[in-house]
Protein backbone atom coordinates (compact mmCIF):
# COMPACT_ATOMS: atom_id res chain seq x y z
CA UNK A 1 0.00 0.00 0.00
CA UNK A 2 1.43 3.40 -1.49
CA UNK A 3 0.94 6.66 0.92
CA UNK A 4 -1.05 9.61 -0.65
CA UNK A 5 0.28 12.98 0.19
CA UNK A 6 -1.86 15.96 0.17
CA UNK A 7 -0.30 18.39 -1.04
CA UNK A 8 -2.21 21.67 0.63
CA UNK A 9 -0.61 23.17 3.35
CA UNK A 10 -3.14 23.73 5.94
CA UNK A 11 -6.08 21.16 6.80
CA UNK A 12 -8.73 24.52 6.51
CA UNK A 13 -7.75 24.02 2.86
CA UNK A 14 -8.23 20.69 1.92
CA UNK A 15 -11.24 20.90 -0.66
CA UNK A 16 -11.21 17.47 -1.69
CA UNK A 17 -9.44 14.27 -0.82
CA UNK A 18 -7.39 11.65 -3.61
CA UNK A 19 -9.41 9.15 -5.11
CA UNK A 20 -9.22 5.74 -3.13
CA UNK A 21 -9.16 7.69 -0.11
CA UNK A 22 -13.21 7.99 0.14
CA UNK A 23 -12.78 11.64 -2.27
CA UNK A 24 -14.68 14.70 -0.62
CA UNK A 25 -16.00 16.97 -2.83
CA UNK A 26 -16.37 20.35 -1.36
CA UNK A 27 -19.32 22.42 -2.62
CA UNK A 28 -19.90 25.65 -0.64
CA UNK A 29 -19.62 26.75 2.87
CA UNK A 30 -21.64 29.02 4.85
CA UNK A 31 -20.21 31.16 7.73
CA UNK A 32 -22.94 32.45 10.61
CA UNK A 33 -22.15 35.56 12.63
CA UNK A 34 -25.36 36.39 15.04
CA UNK A 35 -27.45 34.60 12.47
CA UNK A 36 -30.72 32.67 12.62
CA UNK A 37 -29.87 30.02 10.46
CA UNK A 38 -28.09 28.55 7.66
CA UNK A 39 -29.82 27.39 4.98
CA UNK A 40 -28.28 24.86 1.71
CA UNK A 41 -30.67 25.45 -0.60
CA UNK A 42 -28.47 24.81 -3.95
CA UNK A 43 -25.88 22.10 -4.53
CA UNK A 44 -28.11 19.07 -3.02
CA UNK A 45 -29.19 16.67 -6.01
CA UNK A 46 -28.40 13.62 -7.39
CA UNK A 47 -24.91 14.30 -7.97
CA UNK A 48 -23.20 12.22 -5.02
CA UNK A 49 -25.36 9.69 -2.84
CA UNK A 50 -23.68 10.75 0.04
CA UNK A 51 -23.98 14.77 1.48
CA UNK A 52 -21.65 15.27 4.37
CA UNK A 53 -21.89 18.97 6.80
CA UNK A 54 -19.06 19.82 8.71
CA UNK A 55 -20.14 21.67 11.90
CA UNK A 56 -16.91 24.11 12.75
CA UNK A 57 -17.23 26.58 16.24
CA UNK A 58 -21.08 26.45 16.37
CA UNK A 59 -21.41 28.84 18.67
CA UNK A 60 -24.98 30.37 19.83
CA UNK A 61 -25.93 33.82 21.22
CA UNK A 62 -27.76 31.93 23.68
CA UNK A 63 -26.52 30.04 26.33
CA UNK A 64 -27.85 26.59 26.71
CA UNK A 65 -29.34 26.48 23.26
CA UNK A 66 -29.64 23.43 21.00
CA UNK A 67 -28.21 23.47 17.44
CA UNK A 68 -31.42 21.99 14.97
CA UNK A 69 -32.30 20.75 11.64
CA UNK A 70 -34.73 20.27 8.70
CA UNK A 71 -35.02 18.93 4.97
CA UNK A 72 -36.90 20.21 2.33
CA UNK A 73 -38.86 19.13 -0.57
CA UNK A 74 -39.64 22.57 -2.14
CA UNK A 75 -35.90 24.09 -2.90
CA UNK A 76 -36.57 24.98 0.86
CA UNK A 77 -39.79 27.25 0.35
CA UNK A 78 -40.59 25.26 3.73
CA UNK A 79 -38.98 23.24 6.16
CA UNK A 80 -41.32 19.99 7.72
CA UNK A 81 -40.58 16.85 6.03
CA UNK A 82 -41.83 14.10 8.51
CA UNK A 83 -38.88 12.10 10.18
CA UNK A 84 -38.36 9.59 12.57
CA UNK A 85 -34.99 9.71 14.81
CA UNK A 86 -33.13 8.25 17.84
CA UNK A 87 -30.46 9.87 19.99
CA UNK A 88 -27.75 9.35 22.26
CA UNK A 89 -24.98 10.74 24.08
CA UNK A 90 -21.72 10.54 26.55
CA UNK A 91 -20.82 12.91 28.91
CA UNK A 92 -18.21 14.26 31.72
CA UNK A 93 -18.16 17.21 33.59
CA UNK A 94 -15.41 19.36 34.41
CA UNK A 95 -15.55 17.93 38.51
CA UNK A 96 -15.67 14.52 37.67
CA UNK A 97 -18.62 14.40 39.22
CA UNK A 98 -20.94 13.04 36.42
CA UNK A 99 -20.67 11.37 33.85
CA UNK A 100 -23.23 8.80 31.84
CA UNK A 101 -23.84 7.33 28.99
CA UNK A 102 -27.89 7.81 28.17
CA UNK A 103 -30.43 7.04 25.34
CA UNK A 104 -32.33 11.04 25.06
CA UNK A 105 -36.07 9.99 24.74
CA UNK A 106 -36.74 14.17 24.62
CA UNK A 107 -35.10 14.27 21.25
CA UNK A 108 -36.79 11.48 19.33
CA UNK A 109 -39.38 12.09 16.91
CA UNK A 110 -41.89 9.56 15.50
CA UNK A 111 -43.20 10.77 12.41
CA UNK A 112 -42.65 14.03 13.36
CA UNK A 113 -42.07 17.35 11.58
CA UNK A 114 -40.59 19.87 13.85
CA UNK A 115 -37.05 20.64 13.42
CA UNK A 116 -34.62 17.64 14.93
CA UNK A 117 -32.33 18.49 17.79
CA UNK A 118 -28.62 17.98 16.92
CA UNK A 119 -27.13 18.73 20.01
CA UNK A 120 -27.49 19.22 24.19
CA UNK A 121 -27.51 23.11 25.51
CA UNK A 122 -24.44 24.25 24.30
CA UNK A 123 -22.50 27.07 26.28
CA UNK A 124 -22.62 30.98 25.27
CA UNK A 125 -19.32 31.98 26.87
CA UNK A 126 -16.44 33.28 25.17
CA UNK A 127 -14.40 29.71 24.65
CA UNK A 128 -17.81 27.39 24.33
CA UNK A 129 -18.43 25.85 21.01
CA UNK A 130 -19.39 22.64 19.08
CA UNK A 131 -18.02 20.53 16.23
CA UNK A 132 -18.72 17.72 14.72
CA UNK A 133 -20.76 16.27 11.39
CA UNK A 134 -23.96 15.04 9.34
CA UNK A 135 -23.94 12.62 6.66
CA UNK A 136 -27.59 12.63 4.45
CA UNK A 137 -27.64 9.44 2.21
CA UNK A 138 -29.17 9.29 -1.20
CA UNK A 139 -31.05 12.48 -0.64
CA UNK A 140 -32.43 12.42 -4.82
CA UNK A 141 -33.90 8.92 -4.63
CA UNK A 142 -37.74 9.11 -5.42
CA UNK A 143 -37.60 5.69 -4.33
CA UNK A 144 -36.72 5.36 -0.62
CA UNK A 145 -36.38 7.22 2.77
CA UNK A 146 -33.33 9.60 2.84
CA UNK A 147 -31.26 8.30 6.20
CA UNK A 148 -29.19 10.52 8.41
CA UNK A 149 -26.20 10.16 10.66
CA UNK A 150 -25.13 12.74 13.00
CA UNK A 151 -22.10 12.96 15.51
CA UNK A 152 -20.94 16.31 17.43
CA UNK A 153 -18.84 17.02 20.21
CA UNK A 154 -19.98 19.94 22.35
CA UNK A 155 -19.30 22.13 25.90
CA UNK A 156 -22.04 21.69 27.30
CA UNK A 157 -23.45 25.21 29.12
CA UNK A 158 -23.56 23.35 32.38
CA UNK A 159 -19.30 22.53 31.81
CA UNK A 160 -19.79 18.75 30.79
CA UNK A 161 -18.03 17.29 27.42
CA UNK A 162 -20.49 15.92 25.81
CA UNK A 163 -20.92 13.76 22.80
CA UNK A 164 -23.82 13.55 21.35
CA UNK A 165 -25.08 10.74 18.67
CA UNK A 166 -28.25 11.48 16.58
CA UNK A 167 -29.54 9.75 13.82
CA UNK A 168 -32.73 8.83 11.55
CA UNK A 169 -34.47 9.16 8.28
CA UNK A 170 -36.67 11.62 6.32
CA UNK A 171 -40.05 9.35 5.87
CA UNK A 172 -40.31 10.65 2.03
CA UNK A 173 -39.81 8.87 -1.19
CA UNK A 174 -39.93 12.40 -2.73
CA UNK A 175 -36.19 14.35 -3.29
CA UNK A 176 -34.98 15.95 -0.20
CA UNK A 177 -33.01 19.16 -1.96
CA UNK A 178 -32.64 22.00 1.03
CA UNK A 179 -30.88 21.67 4.41
CA UNK A 180 -31.89 23.88 7.19
CA UNK A 181 -29.67 24.90 10.28
CA UNK A 182 -30.83 26.94 13.22
CA UNK A 183 -30.53 27.06 17.20
CA UNK A 184 -33.76 26.38 18.93
CA UNK A 185 -33.41 29.58 20.77
CA UNK A 186 -31.78 32.79 19.99
CA UNK A 187 -29.09 33.32 17.09
CA UNK A 188 -25.33 31.47 16.59
CA UNK A 189 -21.74 32.19 15.05
CA UNK A 190 -19.77 29.40 13.25
CA UNK A 191 -19.36 27.57 9.97
CA UNK A 192 -21.01 24.95 8.00
CA UNK A 193 -19.23 23.13 5.23
CA UNK A 194 -21.00 20.43 2.61
CA UNK A 195 -19.19 17.99 0.74
CA UNK A 196 -20.14 15.73 -1.54
CA UNK A 197 -18.90 12.17 -1.25
CA UNK A 198 -17.83 10.37 -4.39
Amino acid sequence: MSLIKLNNRSIKDVTSLPFGVGTLVHIQSQTASNSASISFTTGINSTYKEYQFYFIDIHPRTDNAQLSFQGSTNGGSSYATTMTTTTFRAYHDEADTGTALVYVTSFDQAQGTGYQLLTGGLGNGADENSCGTLSLFNPASTTYVKHFISTKQIYEASNFSENNFNAGYFNTTSAINAIDFKMNSGNFDGTIAMFGVL
